[in-house]
């Protein structure tokens, strides 16, 4: 894929961009939004164009960052664009961010069976941390192959069934809110023994990206990893127990199952 559109330049169109810009020549890129100024901002920043959304309609893969209830509206208008350029030939791909809409959902809008990619990406994708569920349909391999070649400037690319997506999409899309709402209350646990708030908030948030990544790199269950800084009669056994009194886990669990019930709602409409 030679040229790659932005349809909406928000804060996860925006991370996508910046994230494909660094596998993809940004001269390549066109980016569209429904305020220019937006866009215009992100091109100077990244060396892209900008353009209408006809403009990045037209590219070979065209990626669709608009929030699901404006999805409807924003294709109506393209339908008879894509039409004529599968008239043509032309093969292109439709890749859709919004939560809770389908696949078949996006054909439906977007007026034909066209191949899609769908992705839940997360805002770390902006500085190439970021994880990105993925499912197609009516893709080849290699067409596969290479739009993941682009979302790997975004992390870690993983593919699902679409059935689960909506899961996935709870758990790594939406949890950057609450890991950062971890890290400020532990740094304003930091604070109130006497750190200083830049101080703490540097080892709270190191903590959680060494944490991460050791478990990503070594494996094992969290609980045991959990187990092993637990020594008897220790300061963070204590810690661990406060947690478990105020609900620490059932919270976290509550959260991924409420954000999952309000995407279920926005893909019934």
């Amino acid at each position: 894929m030679k040229t790659i559109g932005f349809i909406g330049c928000g804060n996860m169109g925006g991370a996508m961009a910046r994230a494909v810009c660094r596998v993809a020549a940004p001269e390549d890129v066109v980016l569209a939004n429904r305020t220019p100024a937006k866009a215009q901002a992100l091109a100077g920043e990244l060396g892209c164009r900008t353009g209408s959304n006809e403009d990045a309609a037209g590219c070979d893969m065209v990626f669709l960052g608009v929030k699901p209830q404006m999805m409807a509206g924003m294709l109506a208008p393209l339908q008879g664009l894509f039409a004529a350029r599968a008239a043509r030939g032309e093969r292109f791909i439709l890749c859709t961010m919004a939560a809770g809409l389908s696949m078949a959902q996006i054909r439906q809008m977007a007026g034909g069976d066209y191949p899609i990619v769908r992705i839940n990406p997360n805002i770390p994708s902006a500085v190439g941390e970021g994880m990105v569920p993925y499912c197609t349909l009516g893709l080849t391999g290699d067409e596969e192959a290479s739009a993941c070649r682009l979302l790997v400037g975004a992390g870690r690319v993983d593919s699902i069934p679409e059935n689960l997506i909506d899961a996935a999409s709870c758990v790594s899309g939406c949890g950057p809110a609450w890991a950062w709402q971890f890290i400020e209350a532990l740094a304003d646990g930091g604070v109130a023994c006497g750190l200083p708030r830049a101080k703490a908030q540097q080892y709270a948030a190191q903590m959680v990206l060494g944490t991460a990544r050791m478990l990503l790199e070594n494996g094992g269950h969290p609980g045991a990893l959990k187990d092993a800084v637990c020594s008897p009669g220790g300061t963070t056994i204590q810690g661990v127990r406060v947690l478990e009194e105020r609900g620490f886990r059932g919270a976290a669990m509550d959260a991924v199952i409420a954000a999952y019930e309000k995407t279920c709602k926005l893909r019934e409409g």
